[in-house]
């Protein structure tokens, strides 16, 4: 009994894998109009987009950094510059790059 139990998943996924594929195959994704892509036709067009892509999720880490901070007691802020506390400076890190990631994943789609 044991043994059809371990075969069981390898079974499914055998039998389902090719049909999956091949309905991957056949749906095509419908191809976006020129004026809505987002892809540089250019060397300025590229450096322009990463310019504005990076000023936004500097903003936007900046205010998850200080919504953060407004939610938590005390002031993070002060926690670290005036009393030098180092824990406190790592869960600020810790959020800073937390939101971070969240941003570029939302930015790359």
């Amino acid at each position: 009994m044991k043994k059809f139990v371990l075969r069981l998943p390898a079974l499914v996924t055998g039998l389902a894998l090719p049909a999956v594929l091949r309905a991957a195959e056949t749906v095509a994704a419908p191809a976006a109009p020129a004026s809505q892509a987002w892809h540089a036709q250019s060397l300025g067009q590229a450096l322009a987009n990463m310019a504005v892509f990076a000023l936004a999720g500097t903003l936007l880490a900046i205010l998850g950094y200080k919504l953060f901070d407004r939610c938590t007691p005390g002031d993070l802020s002060r926690e670290i510059v005036e009393h030098r506390n180092v824990a406190a400076a790592i869960v600020a890190s810790a959020v800073i790059l937390g939101v971070c990631l969240i941003i570029a994943a939302a930015m790359v789609g």
